[in-house]
């Protein structure tokens, strides 16, 4: 399933509810080991690593009672076996339940400050990442995005699609770097290109636009190091009546065009200019028009996909993957491509992915 432009895959049921009980499994086994073996094995001298495991998994007052019950489990040890050493033991049992009372809370404190630091970033991601719609007039489009690092959920590529006078006009791109500068910089060139798309005629003057507002970002916040910030992007516009596509390519991947089982790589006749590059090396940008018809698929992503490492440091072969799929919608594109792109990492993700999946329908 394709939600808010991210697929989710069902989570397999896991030993999650086990490994939560853990501490109290591993209390009975250490008990009963006490209970049954010799009393010079000294299993009991074990059970205070029952409440040391709870204070990783559990709130501070179960780990507390776990504590108590090992206290008392050794006490009731120690009326069996006297020459048991139960205080020795107690006296350990209870002051590693204090230490993993206050390690518990401290636990907790931070997963706190964790879910809002993910609050944040997801308020963030709507910002860079509004929610799509799916279909414009005869045009399907989806979308995908998967944060390298799951605990960022947020990195800097970025798309858009906007329905304009001119035609559907789309955008896909990728700002060097991670973290909060990239995804200001993202910020910064998604807002210049919605403003820009309704009111500019030509796509030149769109990415104009959007370079001159990634200037002035990097301007007020400048990039730590000597290395410039800058992105690259794709602008793709779609007329109302479909059979074209116009695009105009700023160092991004050229996009791939599935049609009829055939799949073709829309490469630029003339590069332009990455974003905030325009002043060094020019600002000579070029538009190219490509056939666009009815059933046609069209990808754009970014290069997190086509770099996608497996262990042996195969690239995901995109192109050829891409050959293989059957005519579907768009969603169904990208739901494969999540799948496929997991299995051929082994679910490890080097970069940010973003994609977007275009279909142009019968009239």
């Amino acid at each position: 399933m394709i939600e808010s432009g991210r697929p989710r895959l069902r989570r397999r049921p896991g030993p999650g509810r086990l490994v939560r009980l853990s501490p109290v499994i591993l209390t009975v086994v250490i008990a009963s080991l006490a209970y049954n073996t010799p009393p010079e094995m000294a299993f009991s001298r074990l059970l205070p690593a029952a409440p040391a495991l709870a204070a990783a998994m559990w709130p501070v007052l179960p780990t507390v009672l776990l504590g108590t019950v090992c206290l008392i489990l050794m006490i009731g040890l120690g009326f069996v076996f006297p020459d048991l050493g139960t205080w020795w033991t107690g006296a350990g049992i209870i002051a590693v339940t204090v230490a993993a009372a206050y390690g518990s809370h401290v636990r907790l404190q931070r997963e706190r400050t964790l879910f809002q630091v993910r609050l944040v970033a997801d308020a963030a991601q709507q910002v860079v990442l509004s929610p799509l719609p799916r279909r414009f007039g005869g045009i399907e489009i989806e979308s995908l995005y998967l944060a390298a690092a799951a605990e960022a959920r947020i990195g800097g590529d970025f798309y858009e699609v906007v329905d304009t006078p001119f035609g559907v006009r789309l955008l896909i791109g990728d700002v060097r770097g991670k973290g909060l500068p990239a995804v200001g910089a993202a910020a910064a060139i998604v807002n210049a290109f919605r403003e820009a798309a309704y009111g500019e005629i030509d796509m030149v003057d769109v990415a104009r636009r959007m370079d001159a507002s990634s200037t002035r970002y990097n301007g007020a916040f400048p990039p730590e190091g000597p290395l410039e910030r800058f992105a690259t992007a794709l602008l793709v516009q779609i007329p109302h009546g479909g059979r074209r596509i116009d695009i105009l390519n700023c160092g991004h991947p050229p996009p791939l065009l599935l049609n009829r089982g055939k799949v073709l790589t829309l490469e630029s006749t003339t590069p332009s200019p990455l974003l905030s590059l325009a002043e060094l090396i020019g600002d000579h940008y070029s538009v190219d028009t490509f056939d666009f018809a009815p059933d046609d698929l069209l990808l754009l992503y970014t290069d997190g996909i086509a770099e996608a490492r497996a262990r042996d440091g195969e690239f995901f072969p995109l192109a050829a993957w891409m050959r293989r799929q059957p005519p579907t919608p768009p969603d169904e594109l990208l739901t494969a491509l999540h799948r496929d792109l997991l299995r051929h990492s082994k679910g490890r993700l080097d970069d940010d992915i973003a994609a977007l999946a275009v279909r142009l329908c019968e009239p």
